[in-house]
């Protein structure tokens, strides 16, 4: 019985084979797998596109060889692995966030808490000035006396 049940196994298993090689999809990579990898390389000759949008022929070039290498069976990420050994990291559109390049991930959120905090400072600042009123001197006497009888007495031509 078990030697019927292998013999199954292994024509159900030699009849997918052969139905994918049949069809072409053996090993077959889709245009978006592609487009994805290249999406985050950049392109050697279009500098600041990315090879997947870049129109170059080096970019067509590179297109295909990830085509190829993930057709091998390779990963996305040794694929662009592959390039950066070839290229450096400068082939990468976004850098990795290590050694300096941890610099350009972490200063854009540096410059804006370092704003915030000009900011918190200078109205802070703002709000204790406004806050502290002068102390009240005491009035002259005679200044006094004066705006009191302007007071009680109106001004001639007014209607009071």
């Amino acid at each position: 019985m078990r030697r019927g049940r292998t013999r199954r196994l292994a024509a159900a298993a030699a009849a997918l084979v052969l139905t994918a090689l049949a069809s072409g999809t053996w090993g077959a990579v889709s245009e978006e797998e592609v487009q994805r990898v290249a999406s985050h390389l950049r392109c050697p000759v279009c500098q600041n596109l990315s090879v997947a949008d870049s129109p170059s022929e080096m970019a067509k070039e590179m297109r295909g060889l990830i085509r190829e290498r993930l057709e091998r069976g390779e990963t996305p990420e040794e694929v662009t692995a592959y390039f950066v050994s070839k290229y450096g990291e400068w082939v990468l559109l976004s850098p990795r966030p290590s050694g300096f390049n941890l610099l350009v991930w972490l200063l854009p959120f540096a410059v804006v808490l370092g704003g915030a905090v000009a900011v918190w400072t200078v109205v802070r600042r703002w709000h204790a000035r406004a806050g502290a009123a002068a102390p009240a001197r005491p009035a002259d006497p005679a200044t006094l006396e004066r705006v009191r009888r302007e007071v009680k007495t109106p001004e001639r031509g007014s209607r009071a």
